[in-house]
């Protein structure tokens, strides 16, 4: 009888570790991304992150120990970073939530082309692979949730960053169109867009920022809004305000912005 309470006693612990909840956060070693690590393993979460810094990723290994998974991986090495992701998949021995904060952008009023081509190569080819292999993923595993930080600068465009304000524009429509695709194909898979305004990270460039959040309170509201499966989260609350005045102000006045 004993032997059979422990052994009762051991299915359940693996039912447990089975049944966990596996998440990975691409680009975590800072800002955003790193500060939602320690929120998604207070809610149960084992979490594989990605960047392309090794000594961040082993800083964040020696921090978190066994609740996280590293991989030294780059979005933008289009070649190879499936192959990464559905390694660290294996490791983790599943997927439940894919949260794309890896993104790059430059002021560049010069319109130097590498700069561009660096935010284009990061925010739209990289972000369209990893966010295509997701939805693959969880169409075949019946349920998932892709989260991706876009940003409130995807409303409209910017003569001082043009690649980087069209580029979001192209992932807020890229993951409304995911949307209606999961819908229309009755799928259990839900599509988070997060909004952020101005956030206290290296993204944060140029004068004349207000509402400057910090990256920790942006990953606290940002996991509230993952957690109740928002379609759109404004980061913070009060960057809405904002987006319906971009989106109602006329274009004659934005070209003299």
């Amino acid at each position: 009888m004993r032997e059979y309470c422990i052994f009762g006693i051991m299915r359940n612990i693996d039912n447990k570790i089975n049944q966990q909840r596996k998440a990975i956060i691409i680009g975590a070693t800072s800002g955003i991304g790193k500060c939602l690590v320690p929120l998604l393993i207070n809610s149960g979460y084992k979490v594989g992150i990605t960047g392309r810094r090794s000594e961040k990723l082993m800083e964040m290994q020696s921090e978190f120990g066994d609740h996280v998974v590293i991989l030294c991986s780059d979005i933008s090495e289009l070649s190879i970073v499936v192959r990464d992701i559905e390694q660290l998949v294996e490791t983790l021995d599943g997927l439940d939530l894919l949260v794309i904060s890896a993104g790059t952008g430059d002021l560049n009023s010069a319109l130097e082309f590498e700069p561009e081509k660096r935010t284009i190569d990061t925010n739209i080819a990289g972000f369209t692979l990893l966010a295509d292999w997701a939805f693959n993923y969880f169409k075949n595993k019946k349920t998932g949730h892709l989260a991706a930080i876009t940003s409130i600068a995807g409303l409209r465009g910017s003569r001082f960053a043009p690649a980087y304000n069209a580029s979001k524009a192209y992932e807020v429509n890229y993951l409304e169109g995911l949307r209606q695709k999961a819908k229309h194909e009755k799928l259990n898979i839900s599509i988070t867009d997060i909004r952020p305004g101005f956030v206290k990270t290296a993204m944060a460039k140029g004068d004349g920022q207000f509402w400057v959040a910090s990256p920790e309170k942006a990953a606290k509201q940002i996991l509230r809004g993952i957690k109740r499966k928002c379609t759109v989260v404004y980061v913070t609350k009060r960057w809405r305000l904002i987006a319906i005045l971009f989106k109602m102000m006329p274009r004659w006045l934005m070209d003299r912005i």
